[in-house]
């Protein structure tokens, strides 16, 4: 049998077209990896394998039929436990939906099941996608966190129970677990994949992401997530047809970058300074060094404003009827949110526009910018998620970023590179980050 393990998902979805290996093959192999390692690693919130194999044997029946197959067809999912599905619960990280399914299934869930993927199962996520953690740990040393909040749909790309996965973030919660995991995580630009049926925290600031082993597996997976969605009206139209062509492609020529070490650079713990400082090093030519705009300092203060008005709305239903069940961190965050006054809310959106403004010119002069994922590897202990720090300028903006395992630091544990793009520049962005993950990968450490 192949060893599926050691396949990207873009050569596991072409042995599947191909006939080569079977659905219930490889979603066989993926339940014994699970079986083997969930009990540590605990990055499912639902997983059923009768209800797999049922679904794999379709889809290879349906491959026999001779009739056209989508681009992931066979292929095995996860999704994060905030995306609602018909035929699973939908727990949110709270015990308050326990049991639960969405109201309807997610627009993204829809998209995987044209595209002929197989939705295999939910991943764990915080508190209704916030702080509070769940209970997945971190697969390269359990006593770790695995970050937030898209924690579980890390960790099982990370531990090999799933090739692909899909998590969101409205602040750092695809960039955080995927370089404490040492996956790739893509957030893709504000306004590409619907929230249509997916947990609201924050219409403004939420977005949705993938997880996969490399730059080529997450394209693969966002171009069947790209489409307009009469449902929200933060998506656009969007011709992805190419990004998978465009991201093997990769740049006409070698791509320059800068590199913000920003404010929060102390707080990196010495042995992570020194990959990003060799790292730097070995792109000289590349990278350039530059301090953060000032304007930059403005923006936590926003989003922190738009972020919790907008939790403070969107779980009023929880507050008023489930308080006891909620965690301090959640029941804080929406009594901050009740207190901010319209002009707050106002100045943080209006600041949005005008931060963007400011700062694309940058992307005329260059392919992208790099900083830190993270304040270092990932903490030890798992009351804590991590800080979102070197996320939240990126996320207010609504820029495309992708989180590249190229490095280690403390404890051989992994360290994310941070790429940011323009924002729906996404198929050039994508095709600089696949250049940068195949050119960085012998220098790390």
């Amino acid at each position: 049998m192949i060893d599926i393990f050691s396949l990207t998902a873009n050569k596991l979805v072409d042995k599947l077209k191909e006939g080569e290996i079977s659905s219930v093959e490889v979603c066989t192999q993926y339940i014994d990896r699970i079986k083997k390692f969930e009990k540590d690693v605990k990055a499912w919130a639902y997983f059923d394998k009768k209800e797999l194999l049922e679904k794999a044997e379709e889809a290879d029946e349906y491959r026999k039929s001779g009739k056209p197959l989508g681009s992931l067809h066979g292929l095995p999912v996860a999704v994060k436990d905030i995306i609602g599905t018909l035929d699973m619960p939908t727990e949110c990280g709270t015990v308050i939906r326990k049991k639960m399914t969405g109201s309807q299934e997610a627009e993204v869930v829809n998209l995987l099941k044209i595209a002929g993927a197989i939705v295999m199962g939910k991943t764990e996520t915080t508190e209704l996608a916030y702080f509070h953690p769940g209970k997945t740990t971190n697969p390269h040393d359990y006593s770790r966190t695995p970050g937030g909040s898209s924690s579980g749909s890390a960790a099982a790309v990370a531990s090999h129970m799933a090739p692909l996965s899909i998590g969101s973030q409205t602040n750092g919660s695809v960039i955080r677990p995927a370089s404490y995991c040492g996956v790739v995580g893509y957030k893709p630009s504000y306004g590409l994949i619907s929230r249509s049926g997916v947990l609201k925290q924050s219409d403004k600031l939420d977005h949705i992401g993938v997880f996969g082993k490399s730059v080529e597996d997450v394209a693969l997976l966002t171009k069947a997530l790209i489409k307009k969605d009469q449902h929200d009206s933060s998506t656009i139209h969007y011709s992805a047809d190419e990004m998978l062509k465009v991201c093997k492609k990769g740049p006409p020529y070698e791509p320059k970058f800068i590199f913000y070490k920003t404010k929060s650079w102390k707080k990196i713990d010495k042995e992570s300074q020194k990959s990003f400082e060799l790292f730097i090093e070995a792109f000289s030519k590349n990278i350039e060094v530059f301090d953060t705009p000032s304007y930059f300092d403005e923006i936590p203060k926003y989003h922190k404003v738009i972020h919790e008005t907008d939790m403070a709305n969107n779980f009023q239903v929880y507050y008023k009827k489930s308080k006891k069940k909620l965690s301090k961190e959640m029941i804080s965050a929406i009594e901050r949110g009740m207190k901010y006054s319209a002009k707050e809310y106002a100045e943080a959106i209006d600041f949005m526009k005008q931060s963007y403004k400011s700062y694309q010119e940058v992307f005329e002069d260059y392919h992208g910018v790099l900083t830190p994922c993270t304040t270092g590897v990932a903490d030890k202990g798992l009351k804590s998620t991590g800080s979102p720090e070197f996320c939240t300028v990126w996320t207010y903006m609504g820029l495309p970023s992708i989180s590249l395992p190229l490095l280690t630091g403390t404890n051989n544990l992994p360290l994310g590179i941070q790429l940011i793009g323009d924002k729906l520049d996404d198929l050039r962005f994508l095709g600089v980050a696949n250049w940068l993950e195949k050119n960085c990968k012998k220098y790390a450490k």
